[in-house]
């Protein structure tokens, strides 16, 4: 089979500012970077516009090790809304280097459903992520020069401090480190660390960020630690705010690219979802609303991650709200979590089909809680048997969602037709209604936690550890208890426990600990262990990435 690099190939893509003709963009506020990928101004956002726009939320059930292709839908559905004569973009997140080098391989979808220039978006694509990182970084390093300088204005307690650096690859060697050794002039000697560029709180402030001012105001509400009287000390008291900002003075534009099949895609941030909120900034979303009657977005992983993520989190803060709800399955997942082994998922097995359903149920069954109708797209894989599919799409019908094979990988666009239509008409019969939240900012935090594990993972409970009892008394101290929760959980499960697959029932969650991310506006309490400086896998997928001669890059995919 060719591979997703040899498809793209096959798909030239045109001139960049024929698909900013195409979205009705001036090619006069492009800036280019290079022929195929462009930069678009802030003021290309039009408030005015954005409810006539139909938001298209792309989440899914619980992610497999064999993976479900949720980005794949979401390129193939905004190529499918276009083949059916819509006017659709899509907003997605940029891929991280991390996964890239890593297990994961790139992240711009597959086949012939896909966002190009691949090669491009899966590296450096316009230096975003590089712009995050500097930016976080040098808050790190103005923070221990502060410790070291022993600042006037501020007298940080260097045990406090849990801002780390971070590096956008896959380094399992830097999850730990101490910093200052060698004298008093390398600085004070303390326990550190990195996490990968993507779990970092700069990224999830750009992504929230409204413009330029509200992106400085929040970079400077980040945070550090407390000083040796216990009061709170924040980056804007190191007056890091403002150089911060200004190394994201390019990065906070939205990305303009485009489908295989043509079509405007604007790729724009990438927080990661099992710890951050897991979706693309609200800049590009307002801006794809602002010039599209369709935009469809995803949110990472399941339902109860980046879907909940989506709607209490970005929604909140955006005042926007989706007018159809799609979530992806395909029938190996669903054999997954019926019990039928990974090694055999190419199997027929109609019988762990029918008991995995319930997990494609709960996912739905969390949407309504939303007040808002899933509709499920069946992403179609070679080994899916008639029998199969069959199956699925009659417990569908059965449990009152409208269902859909779609075959973008195979078809692109075309592929994904009726799963349009299915999409178009449940948007356009909501007429614009918003959905609700699960909680209000009013409620304590503890029970804004309880809430979530209750309603989304069904959990019987919350147990909250020492660590985090005494975080919920700090965050009251800070005066942040009105803040949103962002729970960071493993995505392989309901529960904190990623072997816990299917539906698990009977459980509590335990909360670690509690972190304040204040400058992104939420708090993040943690459940389970959770990694954020991911390894290299034994065989990594660097090991196959080559370049020739002639700069023509292989094996990304």
């Amino acid at each position: 089979m060719p591979t997703d690099l040899d498809i793209a190939r096959l798909h030239p893509p045109k001139p960049i500012a024929l698909i900013a003709e195409k979205a009705g963009i001036p090619t006069d506020l492009l800036e280019p970077y290079g022929k195929y990928k462009a930069k678009l101004p802030l003021h290309l956002i039009r408030p005015e516009k954005l409810g006539n726009s139909k938001l298209i939320l792309v989440s899914a059930t619980t992610p497999t090790p064999a993976g479900e292709g949720k980005t794949t839908i979401s390129i193939g559905l905004t190529d499918g809304l276009n083949h059916i004569g819509k006017q659709a973009m899509a907003a997605l997140r940029e891929p991280s280097l991390g996964p890239v080098f890593g297990v994961k391989g790139g992240a711009t979808g597959g086949g012939h459903a896909q966002v190009q220039p691949m090669e491009d978006i899966n590296l450096h694509f316009t230096g975003d992520f590089a712009a995050i990182e500097k930016a976080h970084n040098l808050l790190a390093a103005m923070i221990d020069n502060a410790i070291q300088a022993k600042d006037p204005h501020v007298h940080i307690d260097p045990r406090t401090v849990r801002w780390k650096r971070v590096m956008d690859m896959n380094d399992r060697a830097l999850r730990n480190i101490v910093v200052g050794m060698g004298g008093k002039a390398n600085g004070f000697m303390r326990e550190t660390g990195f996490d990968i560029t993507a779990a970092s709180e700069v990224m999830a402030i750009l992504c929230f960020a409204n413009d330029l001012s509200d992106l400085k105001l929040r970079l400077g509400n980040i945070y550090i630690g407390n000083d040796f009287e216990g009061k709170p000390v924040f980056a804007r008291q190191l007056r890091a705010e403002g150089a911060m900002a200004a190394l994201l003075k390019d990065a906070i534009q939205p990305n303009l690219v485009q489908t295989l099949e043509g079509n405007p895609v604007l790729l724009h941030g990438g927080p990661f979802a099992n710890i951050a909120q897991g979706t693309n900034t609200v800049l590009a979303t307002k801006m794809a609303m602002s010039m599209s009657d369709y935009v469809v977005t995803e949110a990472g992983f399941a339902f109860d991650l980046g879907g909940e993520k989506f709607l209490d989190l970005k929604c909140r803060y955006a005042g926007i709200s989706p007018a159809a709800v799609v979530l992806v399955t395909t029938v190996r997942a669903l054999k997954y979590h019926g019990g039928q082994p990974l090694k055999t998922l190419t199997e027929e097995g109609i019988e762990a089909l029918q008991k995995g359903f319930a997990n494609l149920q709960r996912h739905a069954e969390n949407v309504r809680k939303f007040d808002l109708e899933p509709v499920v797209a069946i992403n179609r894989f070679p080994s899916d048997t008639e029998a199969e599919l069959s199956k699925l799409l009659e417990l569908c019908t059965a449990a009152g969602y409208k269902a859909s094979v779609a075959e973008v990988w195979a078809k692109g666009g075309a592929g994904a037709a009726n799963l349009a239509q299915l999409v178009a008409e449940a948007a356009e019969s909501r007429g614009g209604k918003p959905h609700k939240l699960l909680y209000n900012n009013e409620v304590p935090m503890a029970e804004k936690i309880a809430t979530v594990a209750r309603e989304i993972y069904r959990a019987k409970g919350v147990n909250f550890g020492p660590k985090a009892q005494q975080d919920l008394k700090q965050i009251e101290k800070l005066g942040l208890s009105h803040l949103p929760v962002c729970i960071a959980k493993t995505q392989y499960s309901f529960t904190d426990n990623p072997k816990a697959i299917g539906t698990a029932t009977d459980f509590d969650i335990t909360i670690r600990e509690i972190e304040v991310a204040a400058g992104a506006g939420f708090v993040i309490p943690i459940a389970g262990e959770l990694m954020r400086m991911p390894g290299l896998p034994n065989n990594p997928a660097a090991e196959n990435i080559d370049i020739d001669a002639e700069g023509q890059i292989s094996g990304l995919f």
